[in-house]
């Protein structure tokens, strides 16, 4: 019974953070300490379990994934503050035109380079969708691209920060998986396989987010190839002056992204020398004087915080629903599938598909996976497979109309006047539904597509995601062509390294490892 109800308390957190606007790490601190009150006092949970928590935490803050994390924000606010994008989009741009492009699609490409190229530092969906909404959608407007085609555009490349490594989201989603594959093998009572790393995660997501990139980028430019440039957009219908700052940026990004890819440069290094980099640029230039820093730094440091914010109420729910027996419950439910596995993995995915209508990339990592994935990991061992699947479900989720979260912040930020004012918009991890900081005039509300409209232009995008996805599940192997590391444990990571693993896990309530 303490579990069904740990599970109830669990969808009120969910539909709270969904409906209230609520910062998502108070609604699930309140859930945690309801379960909790409420299993101390019928003695269904041991007092020793809060006792557990401070060690728990303390832990997690000790890995240097979190030096990352603080990184890539920072990173992510210096690129929003800098003249980053124009150069980028006019670099994209004339690229474009130099490719025979007309003039709109030319826009769209550099936009969307943008995107592609930032996404993975900028820290959320909500935070990119904010940035193209004031650098790259003014412009796709200009070269004549419609309200529903700018906002499909608009959410498409805000969502590539998911899946593109090396991604906040990515990132923490490799942690979260390499907890989930330590208990999946306690679960199947599997010893002599390798945990998999974040390394692995990001060496697994690089093909499929490479095929998806250039997919949507396809998809971009087939659903604008009958746009012609107005001819009041001279801006649009010259060729951009290229930068030296448009192409030693995107250059200098790729680059980083490829070393963490191959593994020569680990992400914490990689997020390291791009903060040191745009930070001497910035300083050279003289754009990162006082009001600016200030708000550089404030920007970081709020989504640094929110991010460990919500990790520490993730970790407190984490423990008081295991000690409840959460895991069990569902570990039993996904055993009756036990002999179709795919039926198993269709069910995840489907339950992450529909949270995504309502919650951050973020949210799902630190709630979602640690209550559902240990026990499909011990169904379908293939633990980078299917974290792969699940980030392209996630973005599938964020671009499905009407409610997908990046459909929803595109279509407020991108329409609004001024295409977003430079202030705080985004909708980050703090809360899933963070109020927009938008124009709500009678004239953006007019100018917003109807569902139908929006759900024609996002054709494309979903199209060529489902194509992708069908291709990753027909084709595992493509997730394996980066990984070099052995399928066996290394030496100095044994059996009796994975038990320990495992016990630390374990809440202290006597139980061990769930079987």
């Amino acid at each position: 019974m303490m579990a069904w109800f740990a599970l109830a308390m669990l969808g009120v957190g969910l539909a709270l953070m969904a409906t209230t606007g609520w910062a998502s790490y108070a609604v699930l601190l309140l859930v945690s300490c309801v379960i909790a009150a409420v299993g101390l006092a019928t003695g269904a949970l041991d007092a020793a379990l809060l006792q557990a928590l401070p060690a728990r935490v303390l832990g997690l803050l000790e890995h240097d994934l979190l030096q990352a994390v603080a990184l890539y924000a920072l990173v992510g606010a210096l690129l929003r503050e800098l003249d980053v994008a124009g150069a980028v989009i006019d670099a994209g741009s004339a690229l474009g035109r130099r490719l025979g492009l007309r003039a709109t699609q030319a826009e769209v490409l550099g936009g969307y380079a943008l995107g592609a190229l930032a996404a993975p530092m900028n820290g959320s969906v909500g935070a990119c969708a904010s940035m193209l909404a004031r650098t790259a959608a003014p412009r796709w407007r200009a070269a004549g691209l419609d309200a529903p085609d700018t906002v499909a555009l608009t959410a498409a490349a805000a969502t590539l920060g998911a899946i593109v490594p090396p991604s906040l989201v990515l990132l923490l989603l490799g942690d979260a998986m390499m907890r989930a594959h330590t208990e999946a093998l306690g679960i199947a009572g599997t010893h002599g396989v390798r945990v998999i790393n974040t390394q692995d995660l990001v060496q697994a997501g690089t093909p499929v987010a490479v095929l998806l990139a250039l997919a949507w980028a396809a998809a971009a430019l087939w659903a604008t190839r009958h746009i012609r440039s107005p001819a009041q957009a001279s801006a649009a219908a010259a060729v951009p002056r290229l930068r030296a700052l448009g192409v030693v940026a995107p250059l200098a990004v790729a680059a980083l992204l490829a070393l963490v890819a191959l593994g020569r440069v680990r992400a914490v290094e990689a997020a390291a020398t791009a903060a040191v980099a745009l930070f001497a640029h910035a300083w050279a230039s003289g754009r990162l004087r006082d009001a600016p820093l200030v708000r550089v730094l404030d920007d970081a440091m709020s989504l640094t915080g929110a991010l460990f914010a919500l990790l520490l109420a993730a970790t407190t729910l984490s423990l008081v629903l295991r000690a409840s027996g959460c895991d069990l419950l569902v570990a039993r439910g996904l055993a009756r599938l036990a002999d179709t596995p795919g039926l198993a993995l269709t069910a995840v995915l489907g339950s992450m598909l529909l949270l995504a209508f309502v919650l951050d990339a973020f949210e799902i990592v630190f709630v979602v996976v640690p209550l559902v994935m240990p026990p499909l990991l011990a169904l379908v061992p293939d633990a980078a497979w299917v974290a792969c699947l699940a980030l392209l479900v996630l973005q599938a989720g964020f671009l499905l109309p009407p409610w997908g979260y990046a459909v929803v912040l595109a279509r407020a930020l991108a329409l609004a006047p001024g295409s977003g004012p430079p202030g705080r918009a985004d909708g980050g991890p703090g809360s899933s539904t963070r109020p927009l900081r938008v124009d709500a005039s009678a004239a953006a509300v007019a100018e917003r597509p109807s569902t139908r409209r929006l759900a024609a232009a996002l054709v494309p995008y979903l199209a060529a995601l489902a194509a992708v996805l069908a291709v990753a599940l027909a084709f595992p192997g493509l997730t394996h062509w980066l990984r070099s590391a052995p399928a066996t444990l290394a030496p100095s990571v044994d059996a009796h390294s994975v038990d320990e693993m495992l016990r630390q896990m374990s809440p202290p309530t006597g139980r061990g490892s769930p079987q």
